[in-house]
C-alpha cells in the first residue's frame, strides 16, 4: 500500500514537471496535459455562438492548464505522504494523530507546503519527509513563477501576431498595383513582411497555446489576412526588377514555413501552404463572431 501509493504520487509529480518543462522551458509537442487541456477548451470554446465565449478560450485555457499542473503537483504529493500519517508526522496539541490521518488530511498538508504557507499544526517527523515537503514548496515557488513567465511571454506573441496581420491589411486596403510592387520600396516592404513571418513562425514553436487565442477584429486576426500576403508574394514575383522578386521568393519561403509549423502542430490537413491558410482561417471562424 505505502509503496504503491508512493509510486503513484511520484509519477504525477514527474508527469507535472515535465509537462512545464516541455510547455515552457523546453516548448516540443511533447507537453501533453498542457496541449490536451488547451485543446479541449478551444473545442469546446467552437461549440458556442457567443463571441465573449469564444474570445475566452485562449485565457481560460491558460487558466486550467495552471489549475491542472497545480492539482495534481497537490494529489501527487498528498499520496506520498498519506501512508506515512500519523506515524511520520507531529501534530499540535490541539489536534488527535488518529484523527486526523486520511487522504483529506494528507491533501491539507500537500496544499499547506505548495503554498508554502508554512503553518506547523501537521508537520512531518521522519528525515525522508522533511526533505521531501520543502521540495513541495520549491515545486510551488517554480509553478507560480512559471506561471508569471508564461503569461509575459505569450500576450507579446500575441501583440506581434496582431500587428503583422493589421500590416497585411493596411496593404491589401492601399491596393498596390504591380507597377507600384515593382519597385525599391516594394522590395522593402516585402523584406519587412517575410520578417516579420519568420517572428511569427518562432512564435508558434516557441508559445504553441498562443494559437487558442482568438483575435477578433477580422484585421488584426492573422488567420483572416496571411492569405493576402500570399497573393502579395505572387504578384511581386511577377516584377521586372530582381530584387523584388527576390523579396517575394524568401516571403513565399517564410509563409511557406509559417504553413508547415500550423499544419503539423494544429491543423494536420496536409495541403499545400493557401490550403493550409484556408485551414486556418475556417479554425478560427468568423471574424466578425471572434
Amino acid at each position: 500500500m505505502a509503496w504503491s501509493a508512493a509510486v503513484a504520487g511520484a509519477a504525477l509529480v514527474l508527469l507535472v514537471l515535465r509537462d512545464v518543462f516541455h510547455t515552457l522551458w523546453h516548448p516540443t509537442r511533447h507537453g501533453g496535459l498542457s496541449r490536451l487541456v488547451m485543446t479541449t477548451v478551444w473545442r469546446l470554446s467552437k461549440l458556442s455562438r457567443r463571441r465573449r465565449t469564444a474570445g475566452l478560450a485562449g485565457p481560460v485555457g491558460m487558466a486550467v492548464v495552471v489549475v491542472t499542473w497545480s492539482l495534481t503537483a497537490v494529489v501527487g504529493w498528498a499520496l506520498i505522504y498519506w501512508p506515512h500519517m500519523p506515524e511520520a508526522f507531529t501534530y499540535t496539541p490541539g489536534l488527535r494523530p488518529y484523527d486526523h490521518a486520511g487522504f483529506q488530511d494528507a491533501l491539507y498538508v500537500s496544499l499547506v507546503h505548495i503554498s508554502t504557507l508554512g503553518l506547523g499544526d501537521i508537520a512531518p517527523t521522519q528525515g525522508w519527509l522533511r526533505i521531501v515537503a520543502p521540495m513541495e514548496s520549491l515545486v510551488g515557488f517554480a509553478l507560480l513563477s512559471a506561471t508569471v513567465a508564461w503569461t509575459l511571454g505569450i500576450y507579446p506573441a500575441l501583440a506581434r501576431r496582431r500587428s503583422l496581420a493589421l500590416r497585411i491589411s493596411h496593404l491589401a486596403r492601399t491596393r498596390p498595383t504591380t507597377d507600384q510592387v515593382d519597385a525599391d520600396a516594394g522590395a522593402a516592404i516585402l523584406d519587412s513582411l517575410a520578417a516579420d513571418v519568420s517572428v511569427v513562425c518562432v512564435d508558434f514553436l516557441q508559445y504553441a497555446e498562443s494559437y487558442y487565442f482568438h483575435d477578433g477584429d477580422g484585421r488584426i486576426s492573422l488567420a483572416h489576412q496571411i492569405g493576402k500576403a500570399v497573393d502579395l508574394a505572387g504578384q511581386a514575383s511577377a516584377a521586372r526588377h530582381p530584387d523584388v522578386r527576390m523579396s517575394a521568393a524568401v516571403l513565399r519561403a517564410a509563409l511557406d514555413d509559417l504553413a508547415v509549423i500550423l499544419d503539423d502542430r494544429f491543423l494536420h490537413s496536409r495541403g499545400r501552404a493557401r490550403e493550409v491558410f484556408e485551414a486556418f482561417a475556417r479554425d478560427h471562424g468568423d471574424p466578425d463572431d471572434a
